[in-house]
């Protein structure tokens, strides 16, 4: 009998989305090209998956509930045949996890067959969702993806690419998205650039993905990183741009570098893994410690590890070992099993912990719960002394731009002390990474970046912001 679901990653922001999309200029299966883009992007939304291709103006969608490998087979993707596909990962932020959720979504009307995929949070969606209501649409669904549509068909009789400009300027906040309509391939990026885009091209084609790494998974050469506040449109003739969004401040999401995307990843021009060894040696800088021996908690932590030990001259060892057939959720059949969950994914080597003064390096803290039990576990194993590292700064505030965060009353650095965290984690010593030290890892300093949930500053108005949030 299924009793519950543990959840695994409970210490850390929920992933958001992720998009890929293909043109075919050439003899290629942009149903098959698409399948393996998201796999490489399955870190970014385990909840459910999706395709759609468009065939002489006719749209073909498969999607499902569950990863990448569950919603597809060979028969499906044989099905799927055409010139143009998008796909779909998901994680829900806004809109229930469910069936009619799942992207991508599919409507028709007067600029013909369209489908979209969409990673991001629109902030003034409920507005515009009531709007379009009152004027006749109908959802289908309870995600933002489809109030974007909903926009495009309200100013349909503009032609497609106004409707496009229309849309974009009436929604506020984080969005990369992937469109099919008219024999065309659209990408489009706020003018923030809060989540990422980039293009890339195999052979003749063309490809929008949320991070090159997907680019890579299938050969692809990366040409660049889609600009905030720019439209991308790919057709036959190759790609054409527009900007919708004439004064732009940049301020990509600092979670992407800190823990979202993955390490073999650049985005707008900084290296995701690159930039967490940098913020592990400043971290050492800033907070330096004696120890025997540096371990990192798997996977996102395990950068930032190796930089500390670079820094400090500290042995970097393998702490932990990882089930890697251990999701980020499994289901549990009892309470002694819910109880033991991180023991079950994370288990500590204890020949090299046992009577140690041990630095462990995570990449955040949410809540702690995940963290304590971690520290348990090193105690556990033998170790002399324990020195929690974190690479990033405090997270004090949610996020409202594509992220699944808690109330900011459940933000273990919202509503404890430094030493308090030290004293419920039960570490000897505990030390965060400065906003300051973030922004130097990143190495860009004429980049800006979305710092909201360390210091409550966003680059879009955030919907009822409070602090009971």
């Amino acid at each position: 009998m299924r009793e519950s679901i543990v959840d695994l990653s409970v210490d850390k922001f929920k992933d958001e989305c992720g998009v890929f999309g293909v043109y075919g200029r050439d003899e290629v299966d942009v149903a098959s090209l698409t399948y393996y883009g998201l796999y490489a992007l399955q870190h970014r939304g385990e909840e459910s998956a999706g395709i759609a291709v468009l065939n002489d103006k006719k749209i073909d969608i498969h999607k499902g509930m569950g990863l990448v490998s569950d919603v597809f087979n060979e028969k499906s993707l044989k099905s799927l045949k055409g010139k143009a596909a998008i796909g779909h990962v998901r994680y829900s932020t806004t809109g229930d996890s469910c069936a009619s959720n799942v992207q991508p979504l599919f409507t028709k009307g007067k600029l013909g067959n369209m489908a979209i995929a969409h990673n991001g949070n629109l902030v003034n969606s409920e507005v515009i969702r009531e709007l379009l209501e009152d004027s006749g649409f109908i959802f289908q669904s309870s995600v933002d993806s489809e109030v974007i549509l909903g926009i495009m068909a309200r100013y349909a009789n503009k032609g497609l690419e106004k409707a496009i400009v229309s849309a974009m300027e009436m929604i506020k906040g984080s969005f990369a998205v992937v469109i099919l309509a008219e024999d065309k391939l659209i990408g489009l990026r706020d003018h923030n650039g809060i989540r990422p885009l980039c293009i890339g091209k195999l052979n003749n084609s063309y490809i929008l993905t949320s991070e090159s790494c997907a680019l890579d998974s299938v050969g692809a050469e990366f040409i660049r990183d889609v600009e905030p506040g720019e439209i991308v449109i790919i057709d036959e003739n190759g790609i054409k741009t527009l900007n919708y969004s004439e004064k732009t401040n940049t301020a990509t999401c600092a979670f992407e570098y800190i823990y979202f995307a993955r390490p073999d990843s650049t985005i707008d021009g900084i290296n995701v893994y690159k930039s967490r060894v940098k913020a592990g040696e400043i971290l050492f800088k800033e907070s330096p410690v004696d120890a025997d021996i540096v371990i990192g908690v798997p996977d996102s932590g395990l950068p930032a590890a190796v930089g500390f030990s670079k820094a400090s001259g500290i042995p970097y060892e393998t702490g932990f070992v990882k089930n890697k057939y251990v999701g980020r959720s499994f289901i549990a059949p009892s309470k002694y099993l819910r109880e033991k969950a991180v023991s079950i994914k994370l288990n500590p080597l204890k020949p090299l912990i046992e009577g140690k003064r041990v630095v462990i390096i995570d990449d955040s803290i949410v809540r702690g719960t995940t963290s304590k039990k971690l520290v348990q576990q090193l105690k556990k194993a033998g170790a002399r002394e324990i020195h929690f590292r974190i690479s990033s700064p405090v997270v004090k505030y949610p996020c409202y731009f594509g992220i699944d965060t808690p109330y900011r009353s459940e933000l273990i650095g919202a509503t404890k002390t430094i030493d308090e965290i030290k004293d419920i984690l039960e570490v000897d010593s505990i030390a965060y990474l400065s906003v300051e030290g973030l922004l130097e890892s990143f190495g860009d300093k004429n980049h800006g970046f979305c710092l909201g949930c360390f210091n409550g500053e966003y680059p879009v108005a955030a919907p009822n912001k409070s602090n009971d949030m």
